[in-house]
């Protein structure tokens, strides 16, 4: 099954719920699943061998009767949309530099049943794994807080730097392909610099190693990372 069978049953799978009942005319969710889809297939640059980054954010303008109709299901339709892209990124083997946003916005001059889709590329954490950006509360796991992306610390070993081998991957110049380890063992949540070139800053204060106490700043880059102690 692909990409845009799979989005399109898990719309008709909510055909009981008010969301579904906008979807009877106009414009149609997979119309824009596929509209975004070639957006990336267009938009797809190959930055080096084996590397080809497409734009992680994307703004969909929708005429004043279809933005009225849409509207109080932006955020969810917007949530399926952006997941929907990730699949298709996958199976293309494409890279994004931050985390997929789909927002919707109004277009007056833009007649009922038709849209326009920009894109761009906006650097941000990006979870090789992403079931470790799911929301912290469902794991009670320590979690970090990157620029509003949560990340969470489930595994004993968390690689943080601006290379594709990093577990959680900042596109940030200031950070180091491979710049540091965050070490969960027990309670204890550590990080330990990776032999960084601008080094690991925690609460003010350059380190080599620091053992994170909640709510602790760390700063990597130009690039802030909050550490929350989720459940112990």
């Amino acid at each position: 099954m692909g990409v845009l069978q799979r989005f399109e049953r898990r719309i008709e799978e909510m055909v009981n719920r008010p969301f579904a009942r906008a979807f009877k005319a106009e414009v149609q969710p997979v119309e824009i699943a596929s509209a975004l889809q070639r957006e990336c297939d267009d938009r797809a640059a190959i930055v080096a061998r084996g590397r080809t980054m497409v734009p992680n954010q994307f703004t969909v303008a929708l005429g004043p009767h279809d933005h009225e109709r849409l509207s109080v299901y932006a955020v969810a339709l917007g949530e399926e949309l952006a997941a929907m892209v990730t699949e298709h990124a996958a199976e293309q083997n494409y890279a994004f530099l931050g985390p997929v946003t789909v927002e919707f916005e109004r277009d007056e001059e833009l007649d009922t049943g038709r849209f326009r889709v920009r894109s761009a590329v906006a650097a941000g954490a990006v979870a090789a794994d992403p079931s470790r950006s799911e929301a912290p509360a469902r794991t009670g796991a320590p979690w970090l807080d990157v620029n509003g992306t949560p990340f969470t610390l489930t595994a004993p070993v968390t690689r943080i730097g601006r290379g594709t081998d990093a577990d959680l991957r900042i596109d940030d110049p200031g950070i180091s392909r491979e710049h540091a380890e965050v070490r969960h063992q027990g309670g204890d949540v550590t990080i330990v610099d990776a032999g960084s070139t601008n080094g690991v800053i925690v609460d003010g204060r350059r380190v080599e190693q620091a053992r994170l106490e909640d709510g602790a700043v760390v700063v990597l880059g130009s690039t802030s990372l909050t550490f929350h102690a989720g459940d112990r």
